[in-house]
């Protein structure tokens, strides 16, 4: 079998990778029968001399290899006919900006395959970025904290090369006794907290950050449990939460009254209540001056998230009178860090990780028959049609919704 790295062509330019030089090599090694072979590319974050040094083909001939692995969305006039693709996509919620792209892949007779929903036998993702959006995240909800102040000037995420950096340049600051919270216990929570932890901040719990004043920065990570509750007053549980969100409303603005920084790291599922609304953050008691919004969900369940900032230019004002976007160190604006492509300020880190997943739990999938249904659950297209779990999908295809 050959797979193929291609190049990565999406602007804004991504230097991420699925594999790095050395999980290349440690597919081959596994199974003889895989051969590899690497697109050229001028801007990956591992260099053409580093595959070749492990020993991997450098080739531009994509068109020798039955599956071309990507991270993001490949542009339609380079789709190469009958071939497997791995990319995200982007299309599964039938986003409108990617229609296009899904009905070239069908015209093409592509199989595709969607990182997005490469899950175990319990629907958990196996493979993704997560973790790094929160490191990077975390790291840039403080260097605008210090822009926004004045009191310190944190360099870009993606002119220092991995997370220790990162962590060591966190731990050099001097910070006020300021309250940071972060919500969200998954991948992108978690790497989060790395941060937080690796920066030497103390975390203490919900009642601790609530009702008490510190000497020191400290933290407190929650959850949906903790940040909402039930309509009728009655006790509720995250199982229940999720299985019947409209019965929930947001308990959001406790927190919001007593911290200075808010890390968004939560996932965001259709029908809950939204964290805090504009009309809360106009509230006198409304506290929160830095958002670092690493879930990125516009017009959503974080107010002052009215857009996606870049890499380039991070961090814009969200004025809660006026409802609009003004300066960020404007003294009565939100400073809102809303990057949503984090994990490319961390390259190479990000590629290691994805690629180690992709290696234990995608590449034996091609050499077992698929035994735990990897391959099949992830497949969205297959003979020019939309799989079975993808029908839904063929409205979308079709133009008939939104």
């Amino acid at each position: 079998m050959k797979i193929g790295l291609i190049q990565e062509r999406k602007n804004p330019p991504d230097k991420r990778v699925v594999l790095s030089p050395t999980a290349c090599r440690q597919v081959m090694d596994a199974f003889p029968e895989a051969e590899i072979l690497v697109e050229p590319s001028p801007i990956r974050c591992f260099s053409d001399s580093d595959y070749r040094e492990q020993g991997i083909a450098v080739s531009p001939r994509m068109e020798d290899c039955q599956v071309l692995l990507g991270v993001k969305e490949v542009p339609i006039a380079h789709l190469l006919p009958n071939k497997d693709y791995f990319f995200f996509s982007h299309t599964i919620k039938g986003q409108p900006y990617n229609r296009d792209l899904l009905r070239a892949i069908l015209q093409k007779n592509i199989t595709l395959y969607d990182h997005e929903v490469i899950t175990n036998q319990k629907e958990q993702r196996l493979v993704a970025f997560g973790r790094y959006a929160g490191i990077v995240g975390a790291y840039n909800g403080f260097r605008a904290y210090g822009l926004k102040h004045g009191t310190f000037a944190l360099p870009k995420a993606n002119n220092l090369p991995d997370q220790a950096a990162l962590i060591q340049a966190l731990r050099g600051l001097s910070l006020p006794n300021i309250k940071v919270l972060l919500t969200g216990r998954g991948r992108v929570g978690n790497g989060a907290r790395e941060m937080l932890d690796g920066m030497g901040m103390r975390r203490v719990n919900v009642g601790e950050f609530l009702q008490e004043e510190f000497q020191e920065p400290v933290y407190c990570q929650i959850d949906a449990g903790e940040y909402n509750r039930r309509k009728d007053g009655q006790r509720g549980s995250k199982a229940n939460f999720f299985a019947h969100p409209e019965e929930y409303e947001s308990h959001f603005m406790r927190f919001a009254q007593v911290a200075d920084m808010y890390i968004a790291g939560h996932f965001y599922g259709a029908g809950a209540p939204y964290l805090f609304t504009r009309e809360d953050a106009k509230q006198p008691q409304f506290n929160i001056r830095v958002v670092a919004d690493v879930s990125c969900d516009i017009d959503g369940p974080v107010a002052c998230t009215i857009r996606p900032s870049t890499i380039a230019d991070p961090i814009y004002g969200y004025h809660p009178p006026t409802e609009t976007e003004v300066p960020f160190a404007q003294e009565d604006a939100i400073a809102v860090m809303a990057v949503d492509n984090l994990p490319c300020e961390l390259p190479r880190d990000a590629s290691i990780g994805f690629g180690k997943a992709f290696v234990n739990h995608v590449i034996p999938a091609f050499f077992n028959g698929d035994k735990d249904g990897v391959l099949r659950r992830a497949r969205m297209t297959k003979d020019g049609r939309l799989t079975p779990r993808y029908a839904y999908l063929q409205a979308y295809v079709d133009g008939h919704t939104s």
